[in-house]
């Protein structure tokens, strides 16, 4: 940890202000501060009540950004639960016609999550008989087997309904649907990496013993989740929608790669989570920009948007350029973080990594369908959108800047993890390493 600062708040409680950064947080402060940028940017001029909408908005990236920099467990809940109102008014507030709807079911579901992971936190420093919530002051080594698997079982369903994996995910497609593209961003750009940093953070770097023990099942869950994010996201008329669910496919990955917990792996992990959230943020932002210019986002309505009588051949380029990297082309980001999580998964996970690589062969069918119809096609009609202005460009330039950059030069992506998830890969038993080492041997 470094760039430490402490601050002690309510000793008889065990809270203090630990706050620091490491390998495992510095790419997810710098996504969240790059996204927090790119949804104030992208925000319409004609925002209602824009103080409280950027107030909220400011308040989102506050508590992200407290909750990937905090080093004590009451502080980290603190700062994981101060998003949950913002983002539930930008919802309901800001949101489509079903806004309302959305809000609920998000408010609903994330409260549970933060319920599971108060009370699984609750139970780590009652169970280890310490008095303190910081990390440094726990210990698992005086836990048993069955301890330590239960707590760890809270951890994975708290954070796996905030990531969130199949079947938590049902709260997903509404809300990223019903939020503004803005909103849509912060939703799935940074909020999502909450669930996969704290999976990482307190399953894997708390619980290694238990988390060896559970890793087969974890493979496996990240496995189903990519395929049935990837089959449902072809199923979509709508192409919000249809990024919605990708996202759901890509979450799956980083839980493989916790699961195989080889270096290689959790450096593609971290990789991962950063490349998610550009690429999401780069779709949902061009979707909003098809959505105000064409007035639609269905497929069946959607033709021939490359076509300059459109109006929007750079806006579909760059969504083919989104497209590309989210399907894994080599020399885009995308390709890197994942071929980095199948490359450090195949040895301890054989058959999940492959329906991993499966799944990613289907998320290029689901973007070739996307746009073959949006940005291709017969024009039906001579219609003449309203022209893009470049201040609706920039945003999306920019995230395309950071994806054809990384996947040229990806490390500077994946130097920062090295050194922590080294660490975190330490702390496996011994036991579980070997049979990984002979299964990549043999």
């Amino acid at each position: 940890m470094q760039f430490k600062e402490y601050l002690p708040w309510n000793e008889t409680l065990g809270l203090s202000y630990q706050i620091g950064v490491d390998g495992l947080s510095i790419l997810m402060l710098v996504l969240n501060s790059l996204l927090t940028w790119i949804s104030i940017y992208s925000s319409s001029k004609e925002t209602e009540r824009p103080r409280l909408f950027y107030s909220l908005v400011l308040l989102v990236s506050g508590g992200v950004a407290g909750a990937f920099l905090a080093e004590n467990l009451l502080l980290f809940f603190l700062f994981y639960e101060l998003e949950l109102i913002p983002f539930y008014l930008l919802i309901s507030i800001w949101g489509g016609e079903k806004r309302a709807y959305a809000g609920i079911k998000f408010l609903i579901y994330t409260a549970v999550s933060g319920a599971l992971i108060l009370a699984t936190f609750l139970g780590m420093v009652w169970l280890s008989g310490s008095t303190n919530f910081a990390f440094d002051a726990f210990s698992t080594e005086n836990l048993s087997t069955a301890k330590q698997i239960l707590l760890l079982a809270g951890i994975v369903l708290g954070f796996g309904i905030k990531i969130p994996l199949v079947p938590f995910h049902t709260w997903l497609p509404d809300a990223y649907v019903e939020a503004s593209a803005p909103i849509a961003i912060l939703l799935g750009g940074v909020l999502a990496k909450l669930g996969t940093y704290g999976l990482l953070r307190f399953g894997l770097g708390m619980f290694p013993d238990a988390w060896s023990i559970i890793a087969p099942t974890l493979a496996i869950w990240g496995a189903v989740s990519a395929i049935y994010g990837a089959v449902v996201a072809i199923a979509q008329k709508d192409i919000k929608r249809m990024v919605a669910y990708s996202s759901v496919g890509h979450m799956g990955y980083i839980l493989l790669a916790g699961a195989a917990s080889t270096p290689l792996a959790l450096v593609g992990a971290v990789a991962q989570m950063f490349s998610h959230g550009i690429i999401l943020a780069i779709l949902f932002h061009l979707v909003g920009v098809v959505e105000a210019k064409v007035g639609t986002r269905e497929l069946d309505k959607l033709n021939g948007l490359m076509s300059p009588i459109r109006g929007l051949p750079l806006i579909s380029a760059l969504l083919v350029l989104g497209g590309m990297a989210s399907a894994g082309i080599p020399g885009l980001t995308g390709f890197i973080a994942e071929f980095i999580v199948f490359q450090g998964s195949f040895s301890a996970f054989p058959i999940p990594t492959i329906l991993c690589v499966v799944a990613s062969g289907l998320t290029a069918v689901y973007f070739v369908i996307l746009l073959n119809r949006t940005c291709f096609g017969k024009l039906d009609n001579i219609a003449y959108y309203p022209k893009v202005l470049w201040a609706e460009k920039i945003p999306a330039l920019i995230l395309a800047a950071f994806i054809i950059f990384l996947g040229v030069q990806p490390t500077w992506l994946v130097r920062w993890s090295e050194s922590t998830t080294t660490t975190m890969v330490a702390a496996i038993p011994a036991l579980e390493k070997t049979v990984i080492s002979e299964v990549a041997l043999k």
